[in-house]
């Protein structure tokens, strides 16, 4: 019989990342599922849930399997769940549905670093599952009038080509920007989108966090998202674009914390993940020259935030070591 073959580095590291992603977001739907008001919106979280729990089960099988230490990862003492409401008005879904957006590039990324038959498959299984949560997320927030579609635009009659090299300018004082095109306004407007959704966010972590420091480290956040918001909502009023906006998925006034700074600040470094591919995708697909730049200081400006907040988990006690390859150099010592 084939012996099956050992993780690899990619592998292993892959899972290592999907256990603590996956254990956060157990963690925090425990939370959302108890302060549910609507029974739709709990039953959506309640399956999700269950999926999640399932498949932190099959990485701990495989850790085990391949006599590997099982990741901490965010345990019952990193949630709260008997206190007050911390965000309102279907903040849990519109959370969750952005959460389900981040794991599926995740999950995507992972499968093609994978080489092992039943990884392959694990990651096939995780795209799948986190695709259905994602329309399941989708279907709720629009039936219930609170996700706004992207900008309406007129139907293009006929294929045109950039004449000359106006098509790309967006420094000259002396000429009139031109207007945005749709795949230009399709990463401004998720930007706009994903970080109104992360300012009320990291409003909530800023009103609870125990530590002063980690408090400040999330109004400065909070400033940064705010700062992306109306950036990007100034060059959709350019162009005579209106920008998205939510009537719901507020902060309360809440000051109970539901989850651990730990658990907070992993998240918060997971959003800024997020935020630097997005922005790095933007980067390469806008043809006007003055939105890459503007993008990359806008990637500039979350790498900063991240790496503090990396030093600041470090500097707690918060940030798990992800595997390490053999040190050659303190072996041969």
């Amino acid at each position: 019989m084939k012996q099956k073959q050992a993780l690899s580095s990619s592998e292993l590291g892959t899972l290592w990342m999907t256990y603590q992603e996956k254990t956060m977001i157990q963690r925090m739907l425990e939370y959302f599922i108890e302060q549910a008001d609507d029974n739709q919106a709990k039953e959506i979280m309640q399956n999700t849930h269950m999926k999640i729990i399932n498949y932190i089960e099959d990485i701990k099988t495989i850790f085990k399997n391949e006599g590997a230490v099982i990741p901490v990862g965010f345990t019952e003492q990193d949630v709260n769940t008997g206190v007050p409401k911390l965000y309102d008005n279907m903040f849990d879904i519109m959370f969750l549905r952005l959460l389900q957006a981040i794991s599926m590039g995740l999950h995507t990324l992972h499968l093609n670093m994978s080489y092992r038959k039943d990884i392959v498959l694990l990651y096939k299984e995780l795209t799948e599952f986190t695709q259905s949560g994602y329309d399941e997320c989708v279907d709720y927030l629009q039936e219930n009038d609170v996700l706004l579609r992207p900008p309406a635009v007129t139907m293009p009659k006929s294929v045109e080509f950039v004449e000359g090299t106006n098509y790309m300018s967006g420094f000259n004082l002396f000429s009139e920007k031109r207007a945005l095109n749709t795949v230009e306004v399709s990463h401004l407007y998720h930007a706009i989108e994903s970080n109104i959704i992360g300012m009320q966010l990291i409003t909530g972590f800023a009103q609870v966090a125990n530590e002063p420091e980690v408090k400040k480290y999330f109004i400065k956040g909070k400033e940064l998202a705010k700062k992306i918001v109306t950036d990007n909502t100034q060059l959709f009023l350019q162009s005579d674009i209106q920008p998205p906006s939510t009537w719901g998925a507020n902060a309360t006034d809440s000051k109970v914390a539901p989850f651990s700074d730990k658990l907070m600040m992993y998240c918060t470094s997971m959003f800024c993940s997020f935020g630097l591919g997005s922005s790095a995708l933007g980067t390469a697909f806008s043809l006007r020259s003055d939105l890459p730049l503007k993008m990359v200081n806008e990637a500039k400006d979350i790498l900063t935030y991240g790496r503090e907040g990396g030093k600041l988990m470090a500097k707690n006690g918060w940030l798990e070591e992800p595997p390490q390859m053999q040190d050659r150099n303190a072996l041969t010592k």
